[in-house]
């Protein structure tokens, strides 16, 4: 079976996503506990793919591979695939707060509204600007500051939200210790003019 590559991964990602969502909803029905399911199981996709994108250049620098090769020419469509999957989660939110925003923030609190929106702002930037079009208007270097501190935030915020639940579940031991993981390999093996370089846009 061949390795889907570009595109072809949003599109596989996306279907597994609405796949996940809809298996859920027909077992645990569409009340409060079923989408509480939906939300958990979306964060899980959305830290695997946001994952994968975020060791992608250093993974490849520290052990260079055909595995590693893949996560490097494939960064960008990881990463809105992360997007998709990161967007149903937000539309799970909003459907247990009866898509109300006011409940929205009630239920999220201050911090987490102020995290979770800044999150969400970059994110929507960052899948904007993965566009050949978009990210050559944006410019090389812009481009690279809006990609770079919007990863740095994301990560910040899922180690945040995984991190605390490890230490009540063992289930979410897997994924704290991931972006544990994924932190040392990028503070390890920084950047490399050559690799940025294949990171860029127009490169993939």
């Amino acid at each position: 079976m061949r390795v889907p590559s570009g595109w072809a991964i949003v599109g596989w990602a996306a279907v597994v996503v609405a796949a996940i969502v809809a298996v859920l909803l027909a077992v645990a029905g569409t009340d409060e506990a079923g989408i509480r399911l939906v939300i958990r199981a979306t964060a899980r996709t959305s830290v695997v793919l946001f994952t994968a994108a975020f060791v992608a250049a250093s993974l490849h620098r520290a052990w260079p591979g055909t595995v590693s090769r893949w996560l490097l020419a494939n960064r960008r469509y990881l990463g809105v695939s992360f997007a998709v999957s990161h967007f149903a989660h937000l539309l799970a939110i909003f459907a247990l707060a009866g898509w109300s925003p006011a409940r929205v923030a009630a239920n999220a609190g201050t911090p987490v509204l102020v995290l979770g929106g800044t999150a969400y702002t970059f994110i929507l930037a960052m899948t904007a600007t993965s566009f050949d079009r978009t990210a050559a208007w944006l410019g090389p270097r812009a481009w690279s500051r809006l990609h770079t501190t919007g990863v740095w935030i994301i990560w910040t915020v899922f180690f945040a939200s995984f991190a605390p639940r490890a230490i009540e579940s063992a289930l979410y031991w897997p994924f704290a210790l991931g972006l544990f993981a994924a932190l040392l390999l990028r503070l390890t093996h920084g950047r490399r003019r050559a690799v940025r370089s294949a990171l860029s846009p127009a490169s993939t």
